[in-house]
C-alpha cells in the first residue's frame, strides 16, 4: 500500500483536503437554497461519500506489495482486528451525526458562521486529544497558540452571527425599496408574512425564483429566499440554530480521535502479532459506518421530518432527480477530503491535520460568492468579518507549522 511519508506530502493532502472539505457545504446549501429536501440531499451525498472511500481503498490500499507488517487493503479485511474497526467505525457515527446537524444549520445561522464554530470546536477539543494520543509528536509551543486562534475566531463568529442577523432584522423592517421593480414572484411588499411554503414548485430545483432578481442583501432578496427554500427560519429563534451548530461541533470534536485510535492502538487492544489498521482499511469501515447510518436517520427523516419540513417517501426521493448531480459532487468532495485529512494526519500527527478545520475560509468564500451573504452589512459585521477570517489565515498556518513525523 502506499503510504504518505514526507511532511512537504503530509502538507499538501491537507491543502487538497482543506478545499474540498470547504466546498462541499457550499454545494450542499445550494441545493437548500433552491428547494431540494435535505433528506433527498443527504441520501445522495451518503452514496457518493462511501464510493469515495471504496476507491481511495482499492487504489492507494492496494498499491505494492502486502507485507506482514503493511498489510494491504483486502488482506486486513479478514484479520482479527476487531477493536480499531470498532473504533474507526465509532469516528463515523459522531461524523456522520455532526454532518447531518450542519446541513439543517447552514439554514438558520448561516454557511459561513456554522463552519466557523463547528471547526473550531472541533479543533480546540479533537486537537488537544489527538496531540496526547500522537504522543506528542506536534510542537505544543506552536500547536497550542494554532489552537488559541481557533478559539477567538469561534467568538468572533458568534459575534459575527449577532451582527449579521441584526443588519437582517433591519432590512426586513424596513422592506427595501432595492428590490427589482416588475419581479415575477412574491411580492414582497405586502409584509413578512407573505412567506409561504412552495417547496414542491418546480421552479425552486431550476433556480427561477425571485431571489435571483433581487439584489443581494436587501429585504427583498431575503424574503424570496425564504420562500424557495426548503427549510423555513424566519419568526425561528436564532438560539435553534446555535444549538444544532455547537452540538455538531462536539460531534466533529471527536471523530479524528477515533480514527487516530483505529490506526495506531494507543491502548494496545489488539492482539500480539496483529498489524494495526491502516489508514485506507480505517477509513472504509469509518465511511460504511457513516453511510448506514446516515441512511437510517435520513430514510426516518422522510416520513417524520424535523423542523416542519414537508413529509416526503422513498418513492419520491428516487424521483427526485433535480440537484441528484451536485449531491453526488458533495458526497465526492467530502469523502476525499477526509480520505486525504487521515493521510495526512497518519504522516505528520492528527493533531497537524486538523488544520484542514480552516474550511471556513473556503466555505466563507463560496457563501460570499454564491450566495450573497454580508452583503448591504453594517461596517460592523464587515469587521468582525474581516478579523474572523484573519484568525483563521493565522491558525491554519500555525497548526501546519507544528507538524511533526510519525516513527
Amino acid at each position: 500500500m502506499y503510504l504518505v511519508e514526507s511532511k512537504g506530502g503530509a502538507i499538501l493532502c491537507m491543502l487538497i483536503s482543506l478545499m474540498f472539505l470547504g466546498t462541499w457545504p457550499a454545494v450542499m446549501t445550494l441545493l437548500e437554497r433552491r428547494g431540494r429536501l435535505p433528506q433527498h440531499t443527504y441520501l445522495d451525498y451518503s452514496i457518493t461519500n462511501l464510493l469515495a472511500a471504496v476507491i481511495i481503498a482499492l487504489t492507494f490500499g492496494e498499491i505494492g506489495k502486502s507485507t506482514p507488517d503493511s498489510p494491504n487493503f483486502f488482506v486486513q479485511l479478514s484479520q482479527n482486528n476487531w477493536p480499531s474497526v470498532l473504533f474507526a467505525m465509532s469516528g463515523g457515527v459522531v461524523l456522520s451525526i455532526g454532518n447531518l446537524s450542519t446541513q439543517y444549520a447552514w439554514a438558520f445561522v448561516g454557511l459561513s458562521v456554522t463552519e466557523v464554530i463547528t471547526s473550531s470546536i472541533t479543533v480546540v477539543i479533537g486537537t488537544t486529544l489527538n496531540y496526547f494520543l500522537d504522543d506528542k509528536i506536534n510542537k505544543a509551543e506552536i500547536l497550542f497558540p494554532g489552537v488559541g486562534c481557533f478559539l477567538t475566531a469561534v467568538c468572533l463568529g458568534s459575534f459575527l452571527h449577532a451582527s449579521n442577523a441584526a443588519d437582517n432584522k433591519k432590512k426586513l423592517e424596513s422592506l427595501s425599496s432595492d428590490y427589482t421593480v416588475g419581479a415575477e414572484a412574491t411580492d414582497v411588499s405586502t409584509s413578512k408574512e407573505t412567506v409561504t411554503n412552495n417547496v414542491g414548485a418546480k421552479d425552486l430545483e431550476n433556480g427561477s425564483c425571485s431571489a435571483g432578481k433581487a439584489k443581494a442583501g436587501t429585504a427583498g432578496f431575503l424574503i424570496a429566499l425564504e420562500n424557495r427554500r426548503a427549510i423555513k427560519v424566519f419568526g425561528k429563534s436564532t438560539l435553534i440554530g446555535l444549538t444544532i451548530t455547537f452540538f455538531a461541533g462536539g460531534c466533529f470534536s471527536l471523530f479524528t480521535p477515533a480514527f487516530n485510535l483505529a490506526t495506531n492502538d494507543q491502548w494496545d487492544t489488539l492482539k500480539e502479532g496483529v498489524p494495526h489498521l491502516s489508514v485506507y482499511t480505517a477509513f472504509f469501515y469509518f465511511s460504511v459506518s457513516c453511510f448506514v447510518l446516515a441512511i437510517i436517520l435520513n430514510i426516518t427523516f422522510l416520513y417524520h421530518p424535523v423542523l416542519n419540513l414537508p413529509r416526503s417517501s422513498l418513492k419520491a426521493y428516487v424521483r427526485d432527480w433535480n440537484g441528484r448531480g451536485w449531491a453526488f459532487l458533495a458526497g465526492f468532495l467530502c469523502g476525499f477530503g477526509n480520505g486525504l485529512q487521515f493521510m495526512g494526519g497518519q504522516a505528520a500527527g492528527y493533531a497537524a491535520a486538523d488544520a484542514v478545520q480552516a474550511l471556513p475560509l473556503v466555505s466563507t468564500f463560496w457563501g460570499i460568492l454564491i450566495f450573497g451573504e454580508y452583503r448591504k452589512s453594517s461596517g460592523r459585521t464587515y469587521v468582525l468579518l474581516v478579523s474572523m477570517l484573519f484568525m483563521f489565515i493565522v491558525a491554519v498556518g500555525v497548526l501546519m507549522g507544528s507538524s511533526g513525523h510519525r516513527k
